[in-house]
């Protein structure tokens, strides 16, 4: 058991923040997370904890005066599989985009609208990420979890979840509670295609695809993907800064009469989803740089580190971002990011 003191995190958040960890130290397995806990208790009782991930949906705007652990728990097992499915146990450690192109290369569908989304397994049902159409809640079969008060490892079920829009019981009533430890997916052995969002179809069509199959499908999404986000190896980010506000119907409407360009997207519940990258590039952020924070230039919803930027800048300039939308059409944008 290893644990480091005064580590920079760099390397270790996508929007590439150079902020420093206390003490910082990575584990594989339960049994090592409760080996490291025991430890940073008995010496260090009072320290403040951080469970880290793939880091790509986390601006940190100062240094963690505490433990930083980690999540290396790797591996793929498949559980069991029926007529319809298989299920497929994955480390939450593991990359998010190299679990969907091992099941792509299985045939199995399910998650291959969500390729190239950055991040680890562990975050998916965390986030309850979503793109194009699909989202975890569609695949989630179950997880497990380590409680960090109690010190036992507990399985949730889709339902104990409580999935919606980028949210679960572990962004809220269980906040900073559990580690996650592996997740279960449903993948289906004869694949249902979701197409017809965003530029997919369009994009099968340049690719020259006859028959629909996961890899092209993938293919697509991760074409689509690279025209428009900026690689967080080349350019700090954490992908989407904003979720995408919903209002009322009479709302979207009173907004319509005044933008007649806005766009909106009608839910199952009556009301409109809209998009936050329009509003956002209508108040001319689109593009925007000060100093080595920015407004990326294909995308509007995405913030980045030109190279040395603070997470604090970043913060600001996502704050006047907020207060901008919010004085043109009324609208509240939230982030989406988690802020350290």
């Amino acid at each position: 058991m290893q644990v480091h003191q005064n580590i920079s995190l760099r390397q270790y958040n996508t929007f590439g923040i150079d902020v420093k960890a206390r003490l910082f130290a990575d584990f594989s397995s339960a049994e090592k997370l409760q080996e490291l806990l025991a430890y940073v208790q008995q010496f260090s009782p009072n320290s403040q904890r951080m469970i880290l991930g793939g880091g790509s949906n986390l601006l940190f705007t100062k240094d963690v005066d505490g433990l930083v652990l980690k999540n290396e728990i790797m591996g793929f097992e498949q559980q069991k599989e029926d007529y319809e499915f298989v299920y497929l146990r994955a480390g939450a450690g593991e990359n998010w985009n190299g679990f969907v192109q091992y099941c792509v290369q299985q045939g199995w569908g399910g998650v291959e609208n969500l390729s190239l989304i950055p991040g680890n397994v562990g975050a998916s049902p965390m986030q309850n990420i979503g793109a194009y159409g699909v989202e975890i809640k569609d695949v989630f079969e179950e997880l497990e979890a380590y409680h960090l008060h109690d010190k036992t490892i507990v399985k949730f079920a889709n339902k104990d979840c409580a999935f919606g829009y980028r949210e679960s019981v572990f962004k809220q009533q269980y906040k900073n509670q559990f580690v996650i430890l592996s997740v279960t997916y449903k993948l289906r052995k004869q694949p249902v295609f979701h197409t017809s969002y965003g530029a997919i179809n369009q994009e099968l069509e340049q690719m020259g695809v006859k028959e629909l199959s996961v890899a092209a499908v993938s293919q697509a999404v991760i074409n689509i993907r690279s025209s428009k986000l900026p690689d967080p190896k080349v350019i700090g980010n954490a992908g989407s800064f904003f979720k995408n506000p919903q209002i009322t119907k009479a709302k979207f409407q009173n907004l319509q009469s005044q933008f007649p360009a806005i766009v909106g997207y009608p839910l199952e519940n009556g009301d409109v989803k809209l998009a936050a990258g329009w509003l956002i590039e209508q108040c001319g952020w689109k593009g925007y740089r000060k100093g080595d924070a920015g407004c990326h230039a294909k995308q509007a919803l995405v913030l980045v580190n030109y190279a040395n930027a603070t997470g604090k800048e970043i913060f600001d300039l996502s704050e006047e971002i907020l207060q901008s939308v919010y004085a043109k059409f009324g609208v509240k944008l939230e982030k989406e990011v988690n802020i350290f």
